[in-house]
């Protein structure tokens, strides 16, 4: 059995592990360069679920040029998982949804959202990867929900602390300058990485997933389906 936090070997990919099963997660889909695309077909994937808002969707200028043959038998679906210009939760959200203190509110403001990422998990065809755009906070979410699920609650944090150590490293080596966040040194990194566990923890532990999507509109067969994934 492959082991959970397996680092997949697709050339370009950023923040990018298996999470459990068939479901893999990562940072933005256009690091991948057209090798990387090819690789991942190689290993099964034929669904990837795109968690950004639709303007965050665009090639930067030092993403690899792609050949768009490369993503052919590959579904890539954009499910975000806000509503784009929401006044109240943006005024929660600042710059944007970076934390895992933001989950719950995320959760509350728009739960049809993100009962139709477990939707499009559930019916996804071969292995599914998730991504926004670091692969550490929105995708966190869905991994940290699909994990309770999974009945592995050990996984949680080291699944957290490995997207935001990975999406830091990525920082320290990338040429592009992001507008809100920069590499930290490992004394930096140390209290915030402290303080999103915690807030995660809290969520968490506050959280039955499985009621809330029932609740939300996810069936029982979907939810089965999506176990059978992770499985």
């Amino acid at each position: 059995m492959q082991d959970s936090m397996e680092q997949p070997q697709w050339e370009g990919a950023v923040n990018a592990r298996r999470v459990l099963g068939k479901v893999f997660r990562m940072g933005r889909s256009e690091w991948l360069t057209t090798t990387g695309w090819q690789q991942a077909y190689a290993d099964g994937v034929r669904t990837v679920i795109d968690l950004r808002n639709p303007e965050e969707r665009q090639r930067r200028h030092t993403d690899p040029r792609v050949d768009d043959a490369a993503k052919a038998g590959i579904a890539i679906v954009n499910c975000p998982t806000e509503e784009p210009g929401h006044p109240e939760f943006e005024r929660l959200a600042v710059p944007y949804m970076n934390h895992p203190r933001m989950y719950p509110e995320n959760l509350a403001f728009f739960p049809g959202r993100i009962v139709a990422v477990f939707q499009q998990i559930a019916k996804g065809q071969g292995k599914v990867v998730l991504h926004c755009s670091a692969g550490r906070d929105r995708t966190g979410l869905i991994v940290s929900m699909l994990l309770e699920l999974a009945g592995r609650q050990d996984l949680l944090e080291p699944h957290y602390e490995a997207a935001l150590r990975g999406i830091n490293d990525w920082h320290r080596i990338s040429s592009y300058k992001h507008p809100h966040e920069s590499y930290l040194e490992e004394q930096d990194l140390i209290g915030p990485l402290t303080e999103r566990l915690a807030a995660l923890d809290e969520f968490m532990g506050a959280l039955n997933v499985e009621r809330f999507l029932l609740e939300h509109g996810l069936s029982t067969a979907e939810l089965e389906e999506i176990r059978a994934r992770l499985a």
